[in-house]
């Protein structure tokens, strides 16, 4: 019986990575994430699997990011028993991600509830905070490089992709195939995280598409950040960092230090980091030291570079603080958390800056704010944005098109194909056509829900 893949999710988006594994009977599920962004992929969160959650034998993660993890709560909770395999450093960032992804979800029902902005009464949330902690009892960690059987027969390798704490890319060896995926793949040149190991030898390839139509510019993310917060602090403005709680919010504290110690900025700029999350995962740095390119010292600085803000009370006390500061604030593409409540605050005032700090998918307040939309609807209210936007072109944590082609080359021998996942239909797309020209390698954009042999 031949091995073969259904694409549940990450297929001509960046988001919902779920790709499902099936031979002689089994089935393994590699990654089980969230939909983000557009209101139509969101509702594919509440729609049922093709299958039930009993009949999944083992799940895989890549990594942490609610994109690849956030649906876990639900198919534990719906009934799947058995293990979630993974790194230490994805079992760890999992540990504060997936509960608090738990609670925003209560937290945004309540409100629609509490106001009657929703079409269902009641709101419910997709899960709670509680589904999250009883799922996390079903993972296992296992050090990179060292095979594992999550079925009988089915052997899996993690090695090192960069990107963020614990992120791998896995090769599945089952039925006579090597399936590798790549996960998100970290860049070579990353401020913060280990470049990515050279891919191993694998028959059929899932590769990421995020920036699949692109190339980073050459300009460093310390170059990008510099005259931004000089001209903060100039007219003493007030600057909203959306950031990813885990990576993007580490990746530019630690810039803002190294523009402090080179005298770029003023040693003075009060700077925040407002999400409990962020503030949890800065110190898992000091716990795994291999993955990422700080001295133990530097790892332990990145707790003391900013205020943490832990309390909602702390948070509120913000705004009666006047400016210049940084307020770095999860979520990174501004579709909910305390981010929010600062953006409404600052957003419609000349003298701040809204800094973006990496992709935002399609459809999210994050991306519409990149675009230059004058006005960004926040908790039922139409918010003026008269702040000054600036894009970080330079802060992404995805290699980019060029640098994911030379991972692909450094495999040594062609795959008999490969899979585009992981990106939006253009990015996706253009690199599937580098891959067959330049490459010249077998490789297709799968369909959502479409099943395919590997």
């Amino acid at each position: 019986m031949e091995v073969n893949i259904t694409f549940l999710g990450g297929a001509g988006t960046v988001t919902g990575s779920k790709y499902l594994v099936r031979h002689n009977g089994h089935s393994m599920l590699v990654d089980c994430g969230l939909f983000q962004g557009y209101k139509q992929l969101r509702l594919r969160n509440w729609q049922p699997l093709p299958l039930t959650p009993h009949q999944i034998d083992a799940v895989v993660l890549t990594h942490a990011h609610l994109d690849h993890s956030g649906y876990l709560p639900l198919l534990a909770r719906d009934g799947y028993t058995k293990a979630i395999h993974c790194t230490p450093g994805t079992r760890d960032l999992c540990a504060i991600l997936l509960p608090d992804s738990g609670h925003l979800q209560e937290e945004d029902a309540a409100f629609l509830n509490r106001h009657q902005l929703s079409q269902h009464a009641p709101a419910l949330p997709l899960y709670t905070r509680l589904d999250a902690q009883h799922c996390m009892k079903q993972f296992r960690p296992h050090a990179f490089h060292k095979a594992f059987e999550p079925i009988p027969g089915w052997r899996v390798t993690f090695t090192p992709a960069g990107h963020i704490l614990g992120a791998a890319s896995v090769l599945l060896e089952v039925g006579g195939r090597r399936i590798l995926f790549s996960g998100d793949l970290g860049r070579p040149d990353d401020l913060l995280m280990n470049p990515p190991e050279a891919p191993p030898q694998a028959d059929t390839v899932l590769v990421e598409a995020t920036y699949g139509d692109r190339q980073h510019p050459q300009e460093d993310i310390l170059q990008e950040l510099a005259p931004a917060l000089q001209r903060l602090a100039q007219r003493g403005g007030v600057a909203v960092v959306p950031v990813f709680a885990v990576g993007r919010a580490q990746a530019v504290l630690h810039a803002i230090n190294l523009l402090k110690k080179q005298g770029s900025i003023a040693r003075s700029l009060p700077v925040f980091l407002d999400s409990p999350m962020a503030v949890s995962t800065t110190g898992l740095f000091a716990h795994h030291t291999g993955e990422h390119r700080l001295t133990r010292h530097e790892a332990d600085a990145l707790a003391h570079c900013a205020t943490m803000v832990q309390t909602t009370d702390e948070s509120k006390a913000l705004a009666r603080r006047h400016g210049p500061m940084v307020i770095l604030s999860a979520s990174g593409m501004a579709t909910g958390g305390r981010v929010l409540h600062h953006l409404a605050l600052y957003a419609g005032d000349h003298r701040n800056m809204v800094i973006i700090t990496g992709y935002q998918a399609p459809g999210t307040r994050g991306a519409r704010i990149a675009s230059g939309e004058k006005t960004t609807r926040i908790h039922g209210q139409d918010i003026d944005v008269r702040a000054e936007v600036v894009q970080l072109t330079s802060a992404s944590a995805h290699a980019d098109a060029n640098q994911t082609l030379a991972w692909l080359r450094s495999m040594g021998h062609a795959p008999d194909r490969v899979f585009v996942v992981h990106g939006e239909m253009g990015a996706a797309d253009m690199l599937r056509q580098r891959i067959e020209h330049e490459l010249r390698w077998r490789a297709t954009v799968p369909e959502h829900g479409s099943t395919l042999p590997a």
